[in-house]
């Protein structure tokens, strides 16, 4: 993985492109996300991640949250976990409120 222009290879889909060129968190995981991780890529794991907090009616101020994000934010970009959590559409549009 190179960082400068078109040297920049991600290391998710393995394509030259953009790096984010900063830490989307203020973690070292966001450190790692702006080294490997393409602007593509990212955009990507953000839509992942709205439907994951959506989904899980997750509470973004809690840190158990937090942990369930990034473990899947792990999986999704750099395939380190056990499974990405699996959204059941079959109710999509069912709900009642």
């Amino acid at each position: 993985m190179a960082l400068f222009g078109d040297k920049f290879v991600c290391s998710r889909c393995g394509q030259k492109g953009e790096p984010l060129g900063s830490a989307p968190i203020p973690n070292e995981l966001g450190q790692r996300v702006a080294e490997e991780i393409c602007q593509g890529c990212w955009k990507e794991w953000q839509q992942k991640q709205m439907q994951l907090i959506n989904h899980f009616g997750l509470d973004v101020s809690n840190p158990d949250s937090h942990t369930f994000l990034f473990d899947n934010m792990k999986i999704f970009l750099f395939n380190e976990g056990v499974e990405l959590a699996q959204i059941d559409t079959s109710k999509e549009g069912q709900v009642n409120w």
